[in-house]
């Protein structure tokens, strides 16, 4: 396919910092970016070298107090439940949506002008339910993450099925209703070689009063109170999936334990959308035949600053918005958060990412320190602890997904849901492990909207590429475009 390099001015917002100088990017013209190409000021070079670097001090992740209790009660359920893997999934699913290669499978994805269209090689498009056309749904596609994530051969079983993830909120004519946001998360496998896909309900196991195994819907906390988990991100490696939480860390799934309610019997019910989990002695899933349990999960260690504009000045407990996976060296889990504004303001920066070692062997992070636990007579833990973690530049915010490969950076940000959002690039400073990033060249044009970013090595063609997906309704795609 050839390519079309799509300059995207307004999006040259950071300051390049070589040498320890500072010197601001000249945006384009107005006329030569398209449509309000002016309307985005160029970053204060003042303020940017302000920018707090993080410190990793901050970064480290202990294990959930409660892990032997999340395995015992997936184990329970395990007896009790039938399950399936990935490829029979695939092989079963019961939705179909469209692919296309070298387009865009959905145009109201990317705006309307031709110079804010981002290059394609692959797309794919969800079946009309999901696509929400008519502003009328009930969940909102976040995450993604594909095979290439998981192996090193990017095939699964035979399949290369990539993963999104959804956030439960309703909606009508477009507008938010979040008065029952209750059923959590779910996960779709697709196959892109045939656009068939199925959801995966994911659930927190818990044990009820009777003193059974069940289980409930994937929520901020796990009672009554707790609205849907955001699942922003997500990182499938080797077994496990790794999933955004995004005030406290990360939760661990796992591709061995996917249950199948439909071929339980007279155990399970895939019809009463109302109900999840063992309701005397039936097990639901809010219509969902296959539900997922949370084998793990893994909590940041510092103190949680209480608002967004503390959490966004790159000090404190890091929030947990995006996940990808870097396997262009030792393999690293990388971790990102979300501060709101295209250009924040004075005392809010755009948030920062960090990477993790993982260990390839096992499928988990790397437990390379200790922290201080916060159970009565344990007081050292072992912990996993960033090796890396970097401000996002001064006056880019609202960043939805990062992804690193070969030391190189790649930022998706949204720009509301009718502008063409950006795809920008970056390199760490020079400094080393911390610090703020610095933008290598100009952003190049995303879709309407783009979210989590997954990155796809190679040159398998219609695959290779940084993978992205769309949120809003009517505007929804998963693409692959080339990385800058």
């Amino acid at each position: 396919m050839k390519r079309h390099p799509k300059v995207l001015a307004r999006v040259w917002l950071s300051a390049l910092v070589a040498g320890g100088a500072l010197t601001a990017v000249t945006a384009l013209p107005a006329e030569a970016a398209g449509p309000s190409a002016a309307a985005v000021p160029a970053a204060d070079p003042a303020r940017a070298a302000e920018t707090p670097a993080p410190t990793l001090d901050d970064y480290y992740m202990r294990q959930a107090n409660n892990l032997e209790d999340l395995t015992a009660r997936v184990k329970e359920l395990d007896a009790q439940l039938p399950k399936l893997g990935v490829k029979n999934i695939l092989a079963q699913a019961p939705r179909k949506g469209t692919t296309a290669d070298g387009k865009a499978c959905n145009g109201k994805a990317l705006d309307g002008t031709s110079t804010q269209r981002p290059d394609i090689d692959f797309s794919f498009c969800w079946d009309s339910p999901d696509s929400a056309a008519s502003g009328n749904y009930e969940w909102t596609p976040q995450g993604v993450t594909t095979v290439a994530d998981a192996q090193a051969d990017k095939e699964w079983n035979g399949t290369k099925p990539f993963i999104a993830s959804w956030y439960n909120c309703e909606h009508k004519n477009g507008a938010e209703d979040c008065t029952d946001n209750k059923k959590g998360a779910r996960i779709s496998f697709v196959d892109p070689n045939t656009g068939k896909y199925a959801h995966v309900l994911l659930a927190y196991p818990f044990k009820n009063d009777s003193g059974n195994a069940t289980y409930m819907s994937l929520r901020t906390q796990q009672n009554a109170e707790g609205k849907s988990l955001h699942v922003g991100g997500m990182a499938w490696y080797g077994n496990y999936l790794y999933v955004a939480d995004t005030g406290r860390g990360l939760r661990v799934f796992d591709m061995r334990y996917i249950f199948d309610l439909k071929s339980a019997g007279d155990k399970g019910n895939t019809t009463d959308k109302k109900q999840i989990g063992r309701q005397d002695g039936i097990f639901y899933g809010h219509g969902y035949r296959y539900v997922m349990p949370e084998v793990g999960a893994f909590t940041n260690n510092a103190p949680r600053p209480g608002t967004e504009k503390e959490r966004c000045k790159n000090t404190g407990s890091p929030t947990t918005s995006y996940v990808s996976l870097d396997r262009s060296g030792t393999d690293h889990l990388i971790t990102g958060e979300w501060c709101g504004g295209q250009t924040p303001p004075d005392g809010h920066t755009g948030g920062r990412v960090a990477a993790w070692e993982m260990d390839g062997d096992t499928g988990k992070p790397k437990l390379n320190a200790t922290c201080q636990s916060n159970l009565p007579g344990h007081p050292m833990i072992p912990c996993m602890h960033a090796d890396a973690a970097y401000a996002i530049p001064e006056g880019v915010g609202n960043i939805q997904g990062a992804a690193r490969y070969d030391g190189t950076w790649y930022l998706s940000q949204s720009r509301g849901s009718s502008e063409a959002g950006a795809l920008l690039t970056a390199v760490p400073p020079p400094e080393g492990a911390t610090g703020v990033l610095r933008t290598v060249a100009p952003g190049h044009y995303a879709g309407i909207g783009p979210e989590d970013l997954s990155y796809w090595p190679g040159s398998d063609a219609n695959r290779s590429g940084l993978w992205t997906l769309t949120e809003h309704w009517g505007k929804r795609m998963v693409y692959v475009t080339p990385k800058p």
